[in-house]
């Protein structure tokens, strides 16, 4: 559903704006929204220039190595300048209008950089060096780096290691440092600041561009620093006897070159400078939001300012969040951070690393379109005649926590149809969703409402009422089609604070600006829901851990 658009003629001049600047892997949007309503005036997107850089380096044609994922810095600045003039000339609304910026970016998407926030990828004696350039989130180089944290940490007991459910990312902070350390020391020895993305751009906004930036004045966000460095509020990183255990030049890393204060997204990073304002076409002293990583900020773009309320942001892949009063270490579940989404609550992140890229693949497979599959599935009954799926095709994120296992299909026969294959895995999905509320419940974390947002609620009615079906439960769907982005509109306008918006706390903002569509409410059918609980278990016992299913699967990719 797009949101209305405010015509020119119809803003008054009282309107006042929060700007959204939604970091994603190709490009950046930016979106203006009234913080009285949530409306978009405009919005714009820049593609990066340079794209993901994953065969060779732009300036000079070096080869990269298997699974590298690079950027470029200079893309972030230049594709965010042009994204906010246009969102602001489509929006006709003036700079004064306009009473915070709020920042979301992909993570782990991470540099090293100068003390003066230079990143070294754009310092000659560096430029030729992979591993001097930012890493996206995608970058999946650091595997033995990966195992040797884990590994540390199991040896040495590391209680910190429960709160992402007993393991460590592939995609992860300290992976990616350890990674250029070992590869090039060079680098490693160099850089001042190692930092995220998001974290990046906030300090370039608000300290000044480099190489004006002071190492001071760098904000650090709860969101990334809590999900992907493994920081908690009550015992910061992990202690500098663990770094020494896994290299010894790591032992001082995060006292020598990680300076910075943490802070939760929705709280006031600094103000805009000059130099930033000048870039970005607005004023200076407009305030700025501490950063968020993408996928989170579609929380409280979706209208979802309280706890026990599960987010479902769903697209290739899936992104499971809520906010809870509560904390529990959950195994399987990786990420459970105070103030990692919102401030005052503990935010829990889970997911499934392929829902919308496995329907595709069925699709493509069987060589029909996915509206004709869609039709043709939605006449199926619960069960897919039969078919049953395991939806590992990109490994099991939550909550196996392996990448090594991959997808099957049980019961096909030579009758089975295409549509049979795409419903069983449609299906598949929803009960790898119950799977993840369950874990969550069996844990004494209340999961009691869901909302979905993202890019497959409004292409597929067929798998929304599934999911309502199997988790026997009701689903509300975010109004908005940008909640990323909206979301980090409304995390500037909390950074305006009360005295200028006039929101007394995070949920008052919340319900201003972002809501649940009320013309659509999925709700179980009873007959459907009859059938899933008969079926649902035999899913469970075919993706048990140390199951006949995962062992094979880990047996036949230790063959490749």
């Amino acid at each position: 559903m797009s949101e209305p658009m405010i015509s020119g003629d119809s803003i008054k001049h009282s309107s006042r704006f929060s700007i959204g600047l939604d970091f994603g892997t190709e490009s950046v949007r930016a979106l203006v929204a009234d913080i009285r309503d949530g409306r978009i005036a405009g919005q714009a997107v820049s593609v990066f220039a340079h794209g993901v850089i994953d065969r060779a380096l732009p300036h000079n044609g070096l080869t990269l190595p298997p699974d590298f994922a690079l950027q470029h810095p200079g893309d972030w600045l230049d594709s965010a300048a042009v994204a906010c003039k246009e969102a602001m000339r489509s929006a006709a609304v003036s700079m004064d209008q306009i009473i915070g910026i709020g920042v979301d970016f992909t993570s782990c998407t991470m540099l090293p950089a100068m003390a003066d926030g230079t990143p070294l990828c754009l310092l000659e004696p560096f430029r030729d060096t992979p591993f001097a350039w930012p890493k996206l989130w995608k970058h999946h180089a650091a595997k033995a780096e990966t195992d040797r944290i884990n590994l540390i940490a199991r040896e040495r007991g590391e209680t910190w290691l429960q709160r992402y459910g007993g393991v460590i990312g592939l995609e992860w902070f300290f992976p990616k440092v350890l990674e250029t350390l070992h590869h090039a020391p060079h680098v490693y020895q160099a850089a001042e600041v190692w930092l995220e993305a998001g974290d990046w751009l906030v300090w370039q906004l608000t300290s000044g561009l480099f190489p004006l930036c002071r190492p001071t004045e760098l904000v650090r966000s709860t969101c990334q620093a809590g999900y992907k460095a493994m920081w908690n509020r009550q015992d910061g990183y992990p202690s500098r006897d663990f770094f020494a255990a896994v290299h010894p030049n790591l032992t001082e890393v995060v006292s020598t070159k990680m300076p910075g204060v943490l802070m939760a997204p929705g709280q006031k990073a600094g103000e805009l400078t000059e130099s930033a304002a000048r870039w970005l076409g607005l004023r200076a002293g407009i305030p700025v939001s501490t950063a968020i990583i993408d996928a989170h900020a579609g929380v409280p773009g979706a209208g979802v300012p309280s706890p026990s309320t599960m987010v479902m942001v769903l697209g290739t892949s899936a992104c499971h969040m809520m906010n809870s009063r509560v904390e529990q270490l959950v195994p399987g579940v990786a990420g459970v951070v105070e103030e990692g989404i919102l401030p005052g609550y503990f935010g829990y992140e889970t997911g499934q690393a392929s829902v919308g890229d496995a329907f595709a693949w069925v699709a493509k497979t069987v060589g029909l379109s996915q509206v004709e599959l869609n039709e043709r599935a939605a006449k199926l009954p619960p069960g897919s005649g039969g078919v049953l799926a395991i939806d590992w095709l990109n490994g099991c994120r939550t909550p196996l926590m392996d990448g090594n296992l991959s997808g099957a299909f049980v019961g096909i026969t030579l009758n089975t149809k295409p549509e049979q294959l795409y419903r069983a895995m449609l299906e598949a999905t929803a009960f790898g969703l119950k799977t993840i509320v369950e874990t969550l419940r069996d844990a004494g974390v209340p999961v009691r409402r869901f909302v979905a947002s993202g890019g497959m609620p409004a292409k597929s009615p067929l798998l929304m009422q599934i999911y309502a079906d199997v988790l026997d439960e009701r689903i509300k769907v975010a109004e908005s089609d940008q909640s990323v982005a909206l979301g980090a509109a409304v995390l500037g306008c909390l950074a305006a604070g009360e005295a200028v918006t006039g929101y007394a706390g995070i949920s008052q903002a919340i319900h201003a600006m972002a809501r649940v569509r009320k013309d659509l409410i999925y709700r179980p059918d009873l007959r459907a829901r009859k059938e899933y609980v008969k079926i649902f278990p035999l899913y469970r016992e075919l993706t048990q851990c140390n199951g006949i299913m995962a062992e094979t699967m880990r047996g036949l990719r230790g063959l490749k």
